[in-house]
């Protein structure tokens, strides 16, 4: 295939070829000539700014933007200041850098997003030059003043401005400078005649380059490799050195025999190659230098920019776009002449097997003996990687395919992967679209980023095919397209809110992993609130609905959606927005009419906020609570005057509700609360506080019986109650004679066991066995057993002729009991079971 060759160039070990991209679109009549250029990497969007063709003070400059076909993106009248350098971001949004040092940032459509400056002292000086370079921190503006100081910004999204110290000697611009990346930070070469320096955030330090050309008085240009890797220094000799970003290590010095400062230079190195080489642009004359002393010269047309790659190097001029780069070794070894590798063969004996010859036979036992031809299809899939051409790629990738068929265990998945992204790229680099990838950036890249920058040019069926074709996950893939067309869609102001929000809920669909509020919040940023309202009821997560209806000032509409969610979290953030953002007597009136929140709200105000829940329930007239609250309250208050008062006003309350029970027992504990305070005045027993059956119990304790015996009369205790806190109370003082005064005094309500059981707890069997006598036939069993007498417990189980306390009895007895009195037991228990 003598034709593939036909543009390739030796040069020391490796050939370079420069292949054209595309005949560019655009109609210049004068070229690049009088334009400001930038383009960005990766294939990416070309801006120029044109200088006006008639001198007039109302003539203005023109900013266009094109794709890399030529294909126009965006075109206006520049009407700021002077642009001293143009540059592209990580993200494709073009910078302007102003004489000012004003930095304005606009995206691919020439639609303004912000702008930030270099600083005050910029402003004064003026810039004279700048650049704008990528790390692996983002996107960073570096320039120089006039009063030849550098100031930098690393990254434009996260702006921290470092004025770099001066260099010696340096008076106006400096010849030449750049930028390099050592060491996780951003640092500029400077050359000042022969010497070099290299400035970072605290000092200046003067470098020497390894073996420079004695004969070089200056450096006047240089550059450093896509990866800030290599550095490239020309001289005023003619030389050019190459050599590593930090100045050990020389890779090769050349002659270029020209001395004229070059207009431009830029490597031109495969990420793998083993030879370094530069591009150097004079006006009419591009020269590729490497390691030996040969070079490789082409002519220009026309006035041309380089625009540096990974892998080779983009030429743009007026009329055409082409790629300079090094042949990758698969397709040198495939197509140069006389080749004897692998996948050379391989390719000659798929054409004879085209032509039905029975050379395709001889050719693949060669490969075939030499156990060579798992290389030779590895070889024909990578080389179809590295051609633009779909013509050569198809006749590689059948050659591929015909050499897999005479292998058993050759892994499909390279051919396969090979094939998907040759299809992805050559729709990618169509006219139409314009962004000329090479297989070796597109891996770089990544698919998600190459995704990204289609939906960033609004090409949406575009992205949303790749993605299909990819199997790429939905919500990584078509959803966040779909996502990207929705936001952009919410712009178009010439069409109604119903047919936008109709329009996107029907191409959404269910489309998994898309947040109808994202799309919402880009409608409300773009003062279409309505929409954004219509777009959120597509949003079935109420928590993503909720807090953009807040940001949009809907708040009744917002309480309604997180009522209905059911999430009480989301509740209480509504009404704590609306608590803020409302007065008392609105917000009042707004939870009225919503019971939910209203409870979930005086729910809040019990633990946290008294004094509200206390107006929620006079905005109500709910007396019932409030008699509620006041009762409460005055448990909080220490004072006796205080808890008077809010016991009374409870009443007051109570009276109000109609409830005459919780009425009288208000009354009764502020007449409880006074007969403590007068006892404790009196006796100098701390009382206030104690219920009334702590305070008759305490009475009882301390002696006071008569008092306590007032409490029971006036508060009308029940007779069972008193007896047992009366019983309790002389049994803990262990005031037996008392207590057996208070037996007799009358019949007891609670009967006697009570007595019996007290005096055994306290360990007084003694005074237990005085209350057994009287205790009930049925509790006689549980009296007897509790004082331990087996034998009365015994005979008056026996006497009942009850089962079940006989059984009680015996489970009671030990080994030490009395046989016959078991045998008694049984055989009453026999008889009563017969009975």
């Amino acid at each position: 295939m003598a034709f593939v060759t036909a543009n390739w160039n030796p040069l020391g070990g490796t050939f370079y070829r420069k292949v054209e991209l595309y005949e560019m679109g655009w109609s210049l009549k004068d070229g690049l000539r009088e334009c400001l250029v930038a383009a960005a990497p990766y294939g990416g969007p070309i801006a120029l700014l044109k200088e006006p063709q008639r001198r007039s003070p109302s003539a203005r400059p023109q900013l266009e933007i094109y794709s890399s076909s030529g294909v126009t993106m965006a075109s206006f009248p520049w009407k700021s200041g002077v642009v001293k350098q143009l540059g592209w971001t990580v993200c494709d949004d073009l910078l302007c850098i102003q004489e000012d040092g004003t930095v304005l940032i606009y995206d691919l459509f020439g639609s303004f997003k912000r702008h930030f400056s270099m600083g005050n002292e910029v402003g004064q000086s003026q810039v004279v030059e700048a650049k704008v370079f990528h790390s692996p921190y983002g996107t960073g503006v570096a320039i120089v003043t006039g009063a030849s100081r550098f100031t930098l910004a690393t990254n434009i999204d996260d702006l921290k401005l470092r004025r770099l110290p001066e260099v010696p000697g340096l008076h106006g611009a400096p010849i030449c400078w750049a930028v390099l990346s050592q060491d996780r930070q951003s640092k500029v070469l400077v050359a000042n005649g022969a010497d070099l320096f290299i400035l970072d955030y605290a000092a200046c330090t003067a470098v020497s380059p390894p073996g420079l050309s004695p004969q070089a008085t200056s450096i006047v240009h240089m550059c450093v490799s896509f990866s800030y890797k290599y550095l490239a220094l020309f001289t005023d000799s003619g030389h050019v050195w190459m050599g590593s970003a930090n100045l050990k290590e020389k890779l090769s010095e050349v002659e270029t025999k020209v001395r004229d400062p070059p207009k431009q230079m830029t490597w031109c190195r495969r990420p793998k190659s083993q030879q370094p080489s530069v591009v150097i642009m004079w006006d009419q004359y591009l020269l590729v230098a490497g390691e030996c002393k040969d070079t490789v010269s082409y002519p220009l047309d026309d006035v041309s920019v380089l625009v540096p790659e990974l892998d080779g190097v983009r030429i743009i001029s007026g009329t055409h776009h082409e790629l300079l780069q090094e042949v990758p070794a698969a397709c040198e070894e495939i197509f140069k002449i006389a080749s004897m590798a692998p996948g050379a063969l391989l390719l000659e004996a798929h054409k004879e097997y085209e032509k039905e010859s029975q050379k395709a036979d001889e050719y693949l036992r060669e490969i075939k003996e030499q156990n060579l031809l798992g290389e030779a299809v590895k070889q024909c899939v990578e080389a179809a990687g590295h051609e633009l051409e779909p013509e050569t790629q198809k006749t590689l990738l059948r050659a591929a395919s015909f050499g897999k068929c005479f292998l058993s265990n050759f892994a499909p998945e390279p051919f396969v992967c090979m094939c998907r992204d040759l299809r992805v790229l050559n729709a990618v680099r169509d006219y139409t679209v314009g962004i000329p990838l090479t297989h070796t950036q597109f891996k770089q890249m990544t698919v998600q980023v190459l995704i990204d920058r289609l939906v960033y040019r609004k090409l949406y069926p575009l992205a949303i095919e790749i993605c299909r074709y990819l199997k790429t996950p939905e919500y990584q893939g078509v959803s966040r397209v779909l996502k990207h067309w929705a936001c952009c869609k919410v712009q178009q102001k010439e069409e109604a809110d119903e047919v936008i929000a109709r329009t996107i809920s029907l191409k959404l669909g269910e489309a998994a992993g898309i947040s109808y509020s994202e799309i919402a919040t880009k409608a409300y940023e773009c003062g279409r609130t309505e929409l954004a309202i219509k777009l959120l009821e597509f949003e079935p997560r109420s928590g993503e609905q909720v807090p953009l209806l807040l940001k949009m000032k809907r708040s009744q509409l917002a309480l309604s959606k997180a009522i209905e969610s059911g999430d009480t979290d989301l509740v209480y953030t509504v009404v704590t927005y609306l608590k803020n953002e409302m007065n008392r007597g609105d917000f009042f009136m707004t939870l009225r009419n919503k019971p939910v929140a209203l409870s979930l709200y005086r729910q809040f105000c019990k633990h946290q906020e008294q004094d509200t829940l206390k107006d929620l329930f006079n905005q109500d007239d709910d007396h019932q609570e409030l008699g509620n609250f006041y009762v409460k309250a005055s448990y909080k208050e220490r004072r006796l005057e205080a808890q008077i008062a809010h016991l009374q006003s409870a009443v007051d309350e109570y009276n109000k509700a109609k409830n005459d029970f919780a009425s009288k027992a208000t009354e009764e504990q502020m007449r409880l609360l006074r007969f403590q305070k007068k006892l404790e005045e009196e006796k100098g027993e701390a009382l206030v506080g104690f219920s009334l059956h702590d305070t008759i119990r305490t009475l009882l304790a301390v002696g006071l019986h008569k008092q306590a015996e007032q409490l029971y009369k006036d508060f009308r205790v029940p007779d069972k109650r008193y007896w047992w806190l009366k019983l309790t109370a002389l049994a803990e003082k262990e005031d037996w004679e008392e207590l057996e005064k208070f037996a007799k005094s009358k019949k007891s309500p609670i009967g006697y066991l009570p007595f019996v059981e007290v005096c055994v707890k306290h360990h007084n069997r003694y005074e237990a066995k005085k209350y057994v006598s009287k205790v009930t036939p049925e509790q006689k069993v549980k009296a007897h057993l509790a004082v331990g007498d087996m034998e009365g417990a015994a005979d008056a189980a026996i006497e009942r002729r009850n089962e079940g306390e006989i059984s009680t009895v015996l489970s009671r007895c030990s080994p030490t009991t009395d046989r016959a009195l078991v045998e008694r037991l049984n055989r009453a228990k026999t008889t009563a079971a017969k009975k």
